[in-house]
């Protein structure tokens, strides 16, 4: 019952026990509290330190226990003025915090423009996450391309996420189809979903985009070097553009659960369909890769079963009979 003044049980069951029967020793205390004799000397030494028991003065050596009157009150009353030293520690640590930073505002570099900041470097980067993620109230839209995401990003971004979601953020992600082949890029894609976040994957996608209540956006300097920095602006034309080109891939995306898609009249799957665009717009192999988010290897077994269905042995047969077929 007085474990909120800092007593235990032990210490007040003893302290019962020498208010009803002042003149008893450990012994008799331990036998009328059921408690061993180290139980009773703790419970002794936690008293002292709570003053509620006080050197006898009628029998030296001896202790009294303090009236419940005197000594609760002392209890509280340290609580008290516990409770107000902390506040005021808490008022002084709040003014620190206020005036470092407001100084450390003043250290950050001076934005290009008004609307665009220039982040150079992936601490940069996440500092500027971190923020733009603790002010989201309403939207967070994502594109996140080249397949496979690095285990580093996720650990950085899996936090953020979590607590957007818990406090009813919609987000919104559009992650290459590949991604789909990469164990530890799917989990989070199902752990995203599995708390409430939307996730569908297109073939190909624009470089990467993250837009914050469609009032923020950020894009990388180097789509090709994203460790390089980003570009965050708020300016409203730029926000609105890149919101439309989120919600056209989103449109044309397939949700995550879903089966890559084929069409009904030729059976190639949307990877296949935009490999087959890309290689016949000129493309290398490697770049066709980058572009699809998939290895180089990839991209040969599938141009092999391709050219297996169309029955032929060169690239520049499969052209042309994809191209009479109408693949391309």
């Amino acid at each position: 019952m007085l474990e909120a003044l800092g007593l235990d049980a032990h210490a007040e069951a003893v302290y019962r026990g020498m208010l009803a029967h002042p003149a008893h020793g450990v012994a008799e205390l331990g036998a009328q509290l059921g408690l061993t004799e180290s139980q009773v000397r703790e419970g002794l030494d936690r008293l002292v330190d709570l003053n509620l028991l006080r050197a006898s003065r009628d029998a030296p050596g001896a202790l009294r226990p303090v009236s419940p009157e005197a000594g609760l009150e002392e209890l509280l009353w340290r609580q008290e003025a516990d409770l107000v030293r902390r506040q005021q520690q808490l008022m002084q640590s709040k003014a620190v915090a206020a005036r470092a930073v407001a100084e450390f505002a003043g250290l950050r570099p001076p934005p290009e423009s008004r609307h665009t900041e220039r982040l150079v470097g992936l601490d940069a980067i996440q500092s500027r996450l971190e923020t733009l993620s603790r002010d989201l109230r309403q939207e967070c839209l994502s594109i996140m391309p080249g397949g496979a995401q690095s285990p580093a990003g996720l650990d950085a971004s899996r936090p953020l996420d979590e607590e957007a979601l818990a406090r009813g953020v919609r987000m919104r992600a559009v992650y290459q189809d590949s991604a789909r082949n990469d164990a530890a890029t799917l989990a989070y894609a199902r752990w995203t979903v599995a708390r409430g976040g939307e996730v569908r994957t297109s073939p190909v996608l624009p470089p990467r985009l993250l837009v914050f209540d469609r009032t923020t956006a950020m894009v990388p300097i180097d789509p090709a070097r994203s460790r390089d920095g980003a570009l965050c602006t708020t300016a409203p034309g730029i926000v609105a553009s890149l919101v439309a080109l989120f919600e056209l891939t989103w449109e044309a995306a397939a949700p995550l659960g879903q089966p890559r898609r084929r069409t009904a009249e030729d059976g190639l799957t949307t990877g296949e369909r935009e490999l087959l665009k890309l290689l016949a717009s000129g493309l290398t192999d490697e770049a066709a890769g980058r572009r699809l988010g998939v290895s180089l290897r990839t991209v040969r077994r599938q141009m092999a079963s391709l050219m297996e269905r169309l029955e032929v042995t060169s690239r520049f047969a499969a052209g042309l009979k994809a191209g009479r077929r109408g693949w391309v």
